[in-house]
This record gives C-alpha cells, structure tokens and sequence, in this order.
C-alpha cells in the first residue's frame, strides 16, 4: 500500500475518453481508487480551464460548472485553472482552386501543463507522496516525469485515457495503464447530487 498524489490533466482526459460519451459525468475519485486498488488517495488535483459558451455549443460553460460542482463534492480533491487563448489566424481552404485563404478564430488551452508540471515537482521535492500518479497522455510532461523518477528516485505512474501510449512518458514512467470504457462506466457520479447549495444534477445533454 502506498501514499498516492494523482494529478489529473482535465483537458487531456476530457479529449482522451470521454468527448462524445454518455461518460462525461466521472467521479474521478472512483476512477483512481479503482485503477490503483489498495492504495491509498491523499490528495486530487484536477487541472482544467473554465469552458465559455460557443454557437455549436451554447451550453458548455452551464455543463461544466455543474460538472465542477460535482467534482467540488470530492473532499480530497483541488482544482487548478488554466485559462484559453482565442486569436484570429489566416488558413486556407481545402481543395480549393485557386488556393483561398480565410481568417479562423483558433482557441488553444494555456496554462494546465505548466500547472501540472509544476504542483508534481514541488509535491515530489517537499515528499508529499510515495508515489505520483498523472492521468494524461501528454508528452510535453515527459521531462518533469523523468525529474521525478530519475532524479528523485520516486515512483511515477500514467493513467492513459487515449488508446496509445505516449512513447515519451512510457520511457520515464515506473508505469503505464490504460483507462478503459469500462473504468469510466463504473466511475459515474449518482445523476443527482447534494452540496451546501442544495440538490443539482447531471447536464440533460450528458
């Protein structure tokens, strides 16, 4: 048995698993416990960037506060944003002739790696943990994995929500698992749940 941090990438697993699944609605409380079995969670940290709503999708900022608010019912768990970064950029059209070039709003996650890769190396450096857990399949965390494991000398597991593995976290990491359908099918918070507001539940398009 050992003392578990696990620093989950929203974004990353969001894309990973569960976009255009009847899954979105995870307890990732359940979902570590039941893929690190007899170990014990001391601490949850979820990275993530709150969602503005958009015309193919005018209710993601309501989703994801309620679905924040779920994840707020986790006692062990800690929430860390990022921030988005929309900006205008010129691409051109496919298979049009003669080329054509047209102006595309490009809206990228910012902040959430450098968040990740930071709270794991102080967590490592101060020992708050035997072993590091990080549910992502990003390989822009390939070095601060290897810092932990090489230079720390400091157990590091993946928890990959993708299909394959990062070639560059597998070469740092102590190990990898998959996250499977099944795992998100039994990690589902109950459709209605209870805080200090009162009762909410799941999104109607979850």
């Amino acid at each position: 048995m050992a003392i578990v941090n696990v620093h989950m990438d929203g974004f990353n697993l969001y894309y990973g698993a569960l976009k255009r699944t009847p899954y979105k609605w995870l307890d990732v409380s359940k979902l570590a416990h039941s893929l690190l079995p007899g170990d014990t969670i001391h601490e949850l940290h979820y990275f993530t960037t709150r969602a503005s709503s958009r015309p193919y999708n005018p209710t993601a900022a309501h989703d994801q506060s309620l679905y924040i608010r779920a994840l707020r019912t986790i006692p062990n768990l800690r929430i860390v944003y990022g921030h988005f970064l929309t900006h205008s950029v010129p691409m051109y059209l496919t298979g049009v002739t003669p080329p054509q070039k047209v102006w595309v709003d490009k809206t990228e996650e910012k902040g959430s790696d450098v968040n990740l890769a930071s709270h794991l190396l102080r967590d490592a450096y101060l020992k708050r943990f035997e072993v590091a857990v990080l549910v992502t399949n990003d390989s822009d965390l390939a070095e601060p994995v290897r810092i932990v494991s090489q230079e720390l000398k400091l157990p590091i597991g993946i928890l990959n929500p993708h299909q394959f593995h990062s070639r560059e976290l597998r070469q740092y990491a102590t190990f990898v698992r998959r996250i499977r359908q099944g795992d998100l099918i039994s990690s589902q918070f109950p459709r209605v749940l209870t805080d200090r507001k009162g009762s909410f539940a799941k999104p109607s398009g979850w």
